[in-house]
């Protein structure tokens, strides 16, 4: 068994080392090499050649947006898969006895549901975004590196497959040591679906630092002349933030990827009792994972504080305080890991510090939420979908985000630490507050990528089933918490805690809400897909009336010039407005 493990891992570090060897022996990273032929080069050097058709497109393309589309595309799949695991995981917890699944499936349906959804789902469908519009919002040609980007995403399927390796191969049973795999499980569990979920955990942080290189390496050199930093758009703002975050954190779990391969492997004893130690996982662990909650979050405050704005007839409120919030919660966030940690024993001079630094990164939070509700204030606002969405992400965001404040206090920390309390608090942020953003838009930039505007009457139903369904699961999962019920049971016919039947009714309200959320995003799939084929084309370059408020921006610019150009027509850009500056000429 130890030998095979170790020849697993040997020639996928082989495999590793001959890719990056392949890497080094490109010299020009920044060409565009089609196979198709024919074509002219651009003033940014870029080599802009007439794409290839079918699936050779796709498996070729270097162009950012369709990079974009391909990590949405992605991210929706790895969505659909950890949704439908989590679905598995409260038809079981109906009951208090086991019912449906074992404890061993339980087990690891859990671990994959939130492996997969923080680094399939959550990283990708923001770099998605960033890779699609940022280049049209700061009016570059295409991202720095086009070769890196294609790299950077070809790199996400085989991590995928080799995360979900367990469930596909016969006979490699999944890791069942949660998705934090902290040690000493995760050292002891005798599963090659463990090695090779962390090998594909590694390939997916080498994807996203590429990605966020790239994306600071964009936003740095090859803005438009017109485009200053006082005018970058906040969306931008908010990705370069995360990039830099993702620039010190991922490297940092791959290490940490690596030790654990190696005590897996090797014998060696980074967290071993009697070696290193168990909590040196968590330090490392952690240092990377609550930066890594901002790495999620930023981007999505960045879309609403776009998005508000264009719905509610008026600029931003307080756009450069939005920015410093910003780049403050990008320095703190690695200053409130040990958070996560109170129960550990650790020095309490320690854990004060932690404290009041987990407190104070509640402060820029609630800046960027005045400055949403102050822009909403008095505005001309317009409920369509990408505003439902964004005013749900509000509502949500301060649910999750008092909650997170009330487990940043040790004594209530102490009591709620492990609980389904903290479920419910993270789950209002991922699923309540990012995901929200994340359908907002979808749906705000739908007319761009689809050139067709999608169902409106079941978009409105797909947010009111999804904020319902929300609510219902994780406010029932709070009031788990309030009960002491531990997270992480498969089973809790035999817990001391709490009331059996509370706990029995609570859990079923949770699953309730589960499948209310379900049916929102089958609504969503069939709106998506039903449209970007068949719904009504877009024929207007301003279909959300932004020009009205003095509210055009570049990517509708741009967007305006093509539909301009499919007709034969002249481009016309004036009246493009940015954030936080008057109206320009895009040169996009």
């Amino acid at each position: 068994m130890a030998g095979e493990q170790l020849a697993l891992t040997v020639l996928m570090g082989v495999l590793l080392v001959g890719v990056a060897a392949f890497l080094t022996r490109i010299e020009d990273w920044r060409s565009y090499a089609s196979p198709a032929g024919g074509g002219t080069v651009g003033e940014s050097g870029y080599g802009h050649r007439e794409k290839p058709g079918g699936v050779l497109r796709w498996l070729t393309t270097v162009d950012h947006k369709d990079i974009g589309l391909l990590y949405g595309a992605f991210a929706l799949i790895a969505l659909a898969v950890g949704g439908l695991a989590v679905v598995v995981m409260r038809l079981e917890l109906t009951t208090p006895a086991s019912n449906i699944v074992s404890p061993q499936f339980y087990n690891a349906l859990l671990t994959s549901h939130g492996i997969t959804m923080l680094f399939l789902f959550g990283t990708p469908i923001l770099a998605a975004f960033g890779n699609y519009f940022i280049p049209l919002l700061i009016g570059a040609d295409d991202m720095a590196f086009p070769r890196i980007n294609a790299i950077a995403f070809w790199l996400l399927p085989p991590g995928a497959l080799l995360i979900w390796a367990g469930f596909l191969i016969p006979g490699i049973a999944p890791s069942q040591a949660s998705w934090t795999l902290y040690a000493p499980l995760s050292v002891e569990q005798a599963h090659f679906g463990t090695d090779l979920m962390l090998l594909g955990l590694h390939l997916t942080g080498v994807s996203a630092t590429m990605g966020a290189i790239n994306f600071i390496v964009t936003i740095f050199t090859e803005r438009g002349d017109d485009v200053s930093w006082a005018n970058l758009d906040i969306f931008s703002w908010t990705m370069l933030t995360q990039s830099g975050i993702i620039i010190f954190a991922f490297p940092l779990l791959g290490s940490a990827l690596i030790m654990l391969l190696l005590d897996r492997n090797l014998g060696t004893m980074f967290f071993a009792v009697e070696g290193g130690n168990p909590i040196l996982w968590q330090h490392l662990f952690w240092f990377f994972g609550h930066p890594e909650v901002y790495i999620l979050v930023l981007p999505p405050m960045g879309l609403i504080s776009y998005i508000i704005p264009r719905f509610s007839g008026r600029k931003l409120f307080g756009f450069k305080f939005v920015v410093y919030s910003t780049l403050a919660i990008g320095v703190l966030s690695f200053g409130v890991w040990a958070h996560h940690m109170f129960a550990t024993g650790i020095d309490p001079r320690l854990r004060a510090s932690f404290m009041a630094v987990s407190l104070a990164i509640a402060i820029p939070s609630a800046v960027k939420t005045f400055n949403w509700i102050t822009t909403m204030w008095n505005g001309r606002i317009r409920l369509n979908t990408p505003m439902l969405f964004s005013i749900g992400f509000v509502a949500n965001f301060i649910i999750g985000g008092v909650t997170g404040v009330f487990l940043a206090a040790i004594p209530v920390n102490l009591i709620l630490t492990d609980t389904y309390y903290v479920v419910g608090h993270f789950h209002y942020v991922i699923m309540g507050a990012i995901a929200f953003a994340v359908f907002a838009g979808i749906y705000y930039w739908f007319p761009i990528f689809t050139g067709r505007m999608y169902q409106r009457t079941l978009g409105k139903w797909h947010f009111w089933l999804s904020m319902v369904g929300t609510n219902v699961t994780f406010f029932a999962m709070i009031l788990l918490g309030y009960v002491e019920m531990p997270r992480r049971y498969a089973t809790y016919d035999a817990i001391t805690v709490g009331p059996l039947d509370v706990i029995t009714l609570l859990h079923q309200a949770a699953t309730v809400g589960a499948l209310i959320l379900l049916v929102g995003q089958l609504v969503f799939v069939w709106n998506v897909l039903q449209s970007w084929l068949d719904g009504p084309k877009v024929t207007d370059g301003d279909p959300w009336d932004l020009k009205d408020d003095g509210l055009f921006t570049r990517e509708f610019a741009w967007h305006e010039d093509r539909l301009t150009a499919a007709d034969g027509g002249e481009p016309q850009n004036d009246g493009v407005r940015a954030d936080g500056g008057t109206p320009e000429t895009s040169s996009d």
